[in-house]
């Protein structure tokens, strides 16, 4: 049944690195042509920020679309009272990666048109540098993914040299490209990664960063879980905890009826099967041991041979 469960864990990062995939699998393009495409967009529900979506089409055929959420301060040219009011617009998202130039109109908060991507040499040159490749991925099995839309995307995600020197800052050994994107996405910092270390998590990876900020795992939340009586726990039993809202006031409820010195995984299991306090207490009025492994045969039924 664990095994079940964590699969289920392995599909959500799997997932995340499908969106990482998303953003990279484009067209071929020159690092120094335009790319163009389509866009159109919609203002947030607060009214004070915008979602914008790119669209092109390869060669093949194939649909490339990527969106993301936006302060009007990103674009240049593009106002909130515009979109609100309606009419021809003509904007653009700067970045260090290179430019994105929109040409469309808005009425009744959204909008649509054209676009134009420029990407940046001295952007290539400086990562470059950095032992970052944006002009081509070699270990690429795909044909379609290469640099102009390694930059396109950085671009759309706000990749910058600053990212990059502030993630090898922090000492968790060599990155590769495609960190860069999964720190952007995540929001994964020098910041974030030395407090992870600094908690006892000295050799995570940039997968297992990425699930702690999935799973909201960080400096707080380990000092909590040593607090609840489970100090060193490996960092995948942090993210069960998580998974399963395994909380302070869950363990403290089974505590309570008696359910003491419990580790993670028989925690885990009790919040799988839904056993809680009145369970508990249900079961033990009708003679069932103490233990999880009788509390989950109660559970589902199965009786004692």
């Amino acid at each position: 049944m664990l095994n079940k469960w964590m699969r289920v864990v392995l599909g959500v990062v799997a997932v995340a690195g499908l969106v990482l995939a998303a953003w990279l699998a484009v067209p071929q393009a020159d690092a120094q042509s335009a790319v163009t495409g389509t866009w159109t967009a919609s203002i947030s529900k607060d009214d004070y920020k915008i979602n914008l979506s790119f669209e092109r089409r390869s060669e093949r055929g194939h649909r490339n679309q990527m969106g993301q959420t936006y302060d009007f301060a990103d674009l240049q040219g593009l106002s909130r009272e515009q979109v609100l009011s309606g009419g021809p617009v003509s904007f653009s998202l700067v970045r260090e990666a290179g430019r994105i130039d929109c040409e469309g109109s808005f009425q009744n908060g959204k909008g649509s048109g054209t676009f134009r991507f420029t990407g940046n040499a001295a952007f290539v040159s400086a990562m470059k540098s950095r032992g970052f490749d944006f002009e081509a991925d070699p270990n690429a099995n795909d044909e379609d993914r290469n640099g102009e839309d390694k930059l396109f995307a950085a671009t759309t995600l706000n990749i910058t040299t600053a990212l990059a020197d502030d993630l090898a800052s922090a000492g968790f050994g060599k990155l590769r490209t495609e960190d860069l994107f999964k720190a952007a996405i995540f929001k994964i910092d020098s910041k974030f990664m030395r407090e992870m270390k600094e908690s006892g998590f000295e050799n995570l990876g940039m997968e297992e960063l990425v699930k702690a900020r999935i799973f909201k795992i960080d400096a707080d939340f380990v000092k909590r879980v040593s607090q609840m009586g489970f100090e060193k726990e490996p960092f995948e039993s942090l993210v069960k905890m998580q998974i399963f809202k395994v909380t302070p006031e869950f363990i403290t409820e089974v505590r309570n009826e008696g359910l003491t010195n419990l580790q993670v995984e028989e925690l885990v299991k009790l919040r799988i099967f839904k056993i809680d306090a009145n369970f508990i207490r249900q079961a033990k009025a009708e003679g069932v041991p103490l233990e999880v492994e009788r509390l989950v045969q109660r559970r589902i039924g199965v009786a004692q041979r």
